[in-house]
C-alpha cells in the first residue's frame, strides 16, 4: 500500500477558513485583529517570508503592518520601537523577523515582546506554559504539525516519537506538544550515539535538524508516520529540500509530509491562528 501524503495546504486552508468568521465577528463588534511584523535590513529570504504574512493577513481580513528598521539600527532602538508597539490597543501580535544582525542581542528581543503579543510563542513564559501545558501561544511550526496530524486523525497516544533536532523553535516545543498528546517522546540531536538506531524505534518521526536527506532509509521504521520539517536550498541553489531523503520517505513510512508542501504551509496558518487568538484575548479583557 502506497504512503499517504499529508498535504499542508490543505490543513492550512482548513484553519484559515476557520479563522474568517472569528475575524468578521471581531471586526463588527470592534476591530479587526492586528498583527505588526518587524523586518531588520534585506535578507532576500526573510523579505518573501514577510511579504507572504502581510498578504496572508489582507486575505484574512487582518490589519498588518510592516516596520523595516535599518540594518545598522541598535539593540536599544529595536527595543524602542518593540516597546511603541507593546503599547499600542490596536496591535495584538508582534513578530520580528529572524534571523537578525549581528550587534542586536537576541536575547533582549525575545524579552523585549509582551508576552500577551508574542505570536510567536518564543517568550520564557509562554515557553514556560507549553512546559506546563497551560493556555499560551505555541511556537507555530510544532503547533501546525500537531494540527496536521490531528486533522488526518493519525493517533499519538502510545505511539514512540522521535524529534531529530532541538532547537527552540522547532525540535523543543515539538517534543512537548507530543508529550502533551500521551507520546513516549525521545530527542535527538547531533551528538547522539547510534541515531538512526533511535529513530527506527519512531512511530512518529519528525526531522527538523536542518541537514539535507540526512535521515536516510536506515532511519525509518518501515509503516512510521515521518514528518519532514527541513526547509534546506537544493545542492544548485534552487528548490528545497528537506532533512529525510524523499524516496525513502515515500518507499517506507505509511504517511509522509512532502517538501515542499507539508509542514511549511502550517506556519503561517498558525501564526495567523495565534494573532486572532490573541485579538479575542485582548478585546474580552479590554
Amino acid at each position: 500500500m502506497s504512503a499517504k501524503i499529508l498535504d499542508g495546504k490543505w490543513v492550512r486552508d482548513q484553519i484559515l477558513a476557520e479563522l474568517k468568521p472569528r475575524i468578521e465577528r471581531m471586526k463588527a463588534a470592534h476591530r479587526p485583529p492586528g498583527l505588526a511584523v518587524i523586518l531588520v535590513g534585506h535578507d532576500p529570504a526573510s523579505e518573501i517570508y514577510v511579504r507572504s504574512k502581510i498578504k496572508t493577513c489582507g486575505d484574512l481580513g487582518i490589519y498588518s503592518e510592516k516596520v523595516t528598521p535599518p540594518e545598522t539600527i541598535s539593540t536599544e532602538d529595536l527595543l524602542g520601537i518593540i516597546e511603541g508597539l507593546n503599547q499600542r490597543n490596536e496591535i495584538d501580535g508582534i513578530l520580528v523577523q529572524a534571523p537578525l544582525p549581528k550587534q542586536i542581542d537576541k536575547r533582549s528581543i525575545l524579552l523585549g515582546v509582551s508576552p500577551d503579543k508574542d505570536v510567536d510563542g518564543f517568550h520564557p513564559l509562554n515557553v514556560g506554559c507549553l512546559v506546563a501545558d497551560i493556555p499560551a501561544p505555541r511556537a507555530c511550526t510544532p503547533a501546525g504539525i500537531l494540527e496536521l496530524l490531528r486533522r488526518y486523525e493519525i493517533p499519538i497516544a502510545g505511539k514512540n516519537a522521535v524529534v531529530v533536532g532541538r532547537s527552540d523553535i522547532v525540535g523543543k516545543p515539538m517534543a512537548l506538544l507530543l508529550l502533551h498528546q500521551h507520546a513516549t517522546v525521545t530527542i535527538c540531536h547531533s551528538k547522539t550515539a547510534n541515531l538512526p538506531g533511535e529513530c527506527r524505534r519512531a512511530d512518529i518521526l519528525v526531522g527538523a535538524i536542518g541537514k539535507p536527506a540526512l535521515l536516510t532509509r536506515d532511519f525509518i521504521k518501515p509503516g512510521a508516520t515521518v514528518i519532514d520539517v527541513g526547509q534546506n536550498r537544493g545542492p544548485d541553489g534552487k528548490g528545497l529540500v528537506g532533512d529525510v531523503d524523499p524516496e525513502a520517505m515515500k518507499e517506507l513510512s505509511s504517511a509522509y509530509t512532502p517538501v515542499p508542501g507539508g509542514v511549511g504551509p502550517l506556519t503561517i496558518a498558525m501564526l495567523m491562528s495565534n494573532t486572532v487568538q490573541a485579538a479575542e484575548q485582548h478585546l474580552c479583557c479590554s
